[in-house]
């Protein structure tokens, strides 16, 4: 049967504080080795600035490895010590969402909307986000804190996302949306924590402008 309706943008209510939570799929030593897209020093420090921000902004954050004995070993250590005392839930499922430990601690954050990033994107960042529409929630992407391996997995993986009604964004523009507000004391934290250059090179130019007018 032909559908002759329209498709309608997909334009959600926004991420706030109270709707949103972070779910980190296998940033792991043997996979993010292989990332092709972005840099490893680069990837590792997208993923580890989305951490913080959102652990500074109070998000709930689930985290998840696979088969880290057998395959692709830990979490990388950066992401580890960003998170300290953070749970990494090690299971053998492809898609991350059908582990029944993974489901119920994305369950248990209470949220609507769900911030996924993963190595890889168009595995394990998407699987989860996918199956998280299917099961009636919001999902989004962070796809630079979500390598993967070539230029054809990137490029079929966000079409697969958008197909799918995943919102595709980047970290820092999901985080400073829950922000919401410059003036919050948690502004800075944010701000430091995602570690954007031109960021850092605006809040060095003014300190030096302060400390030569003192």
């Amino acid at each position: 049967m032909t559908n002759n309706k329209p498709n309608k943008p997909f334009n959600p209510e926004p991420l706030t504080q109270d709707n949103a939570a972070l779910v980190l799929v296998d940033h792991q030593v043997g996979l993010i080795t292989g990332v092709r897209d972005y840099s490893v020093a680069e990837l590792k420090h997208n993923v580890v600035g989305l951490a913080r921000a959102a652990e500074a902004l109070g998000l709930p954050i689930v985290t998840t490895t696979t088969s880290a004995d057998t395959l692709w070993g830990p979490a990388f250590p950066e992401l580890v010590a960003a998170l300290p005392g953070q749970e990494f839930i090690d299971r053998t499922t492809v898609n991350a969402w059908d582990d029944p430990r993974v489901a119920a601690a994305i369950e248990a954050t209470g949220c609507t909307k769900l911030i996924f990033a993963g190595v890889s994107l168009e595995v394990c960042a998407a699987f989860p986000a996918m199956r998280a529409v299917r099961e009636g929630y919001e999902a989004y992407v962070a796809v630079d804190a979500s390598g993967t391996f070539n230029p054809t997995k990137r490029e079929t993986g966000i079409l697969r996302l958008l197909q799918s009604g995943v919102v595709v964004a980047d970290s820092s523009s999901l985080m400073v949306e829950i922000l919401g507000d410059n003036a919050r004391p948690v502004a800075g934290e944010v701000y430091g924590a995602l570690g954007m250059d031109w960021a850092i090179l605006v809040g060095q130019v003014r300190s030096a402008a302060a400390e030569a007018a003192a």
